[in-house]
């Protein structure tokens, strides 16, 4: 009895990982030939893969209302928001992430990254002196 239960622990915890790295979805992409064709399809099914991939960790760290800021800051600001998603990603994985995060907590972090990422602007004026034709006519 002690080992069927380990073999199903075994079993749930594989297809957690396979499900979690994706080892179905990337042996089913090794097995597809080397033809520019294919690999073009390999590239745009991984890149479906990391897509859906993101999207699923986002809804699980995100509540609705935080989910629907990200969304119209993506709208208006793709890099900013990529870099938002980012973080949250990586937080989610490290396991930094005590729930869910709402629209007030995605705010603090807004302002985090836009702190960090705060571009200061100088203008600097080069003034060019130009001979002056009333210097000439002094001699």
């Amino acid at each position: 009895m002690a080992d069927e239960e380990l073999e199903a622990i075994r079993r749930q915890r594989m297809a957690e990982l396979q499900a979690k790295h994706g080892g179905l979805m990337w042996n089913q992409m090794d097995l597809v030939s080397s033809d520019s064709s294919d690999q073009q399809g390999q590239q745009e099914a991984k890149q479906r893969y990391n897509t859906e991939m993101r999207n699923s960790i986002l809804a699980q760290v995100l509540d609705q209302s935080a989910r629907a800021r990200l969304s119209n800051l993506a709208l208006v600001k793709p890099d900013k928001a990529k870099a938002v998603e980012n973080y949250l990603i990586q937080m989610a994985r490290f396991g930094q992430l005590g729930g869910k995060i709402t629209e007030n907590g995605l705010i603090e972090i807004l302002e985090k990254v836009n702190q960090q990422t705060e571009k200061k602007t100088t203008v600097k004026f080069n003034r060019r002196r130009v001979m002056d034709s009333d210097e000439e006519d002094d001699d």
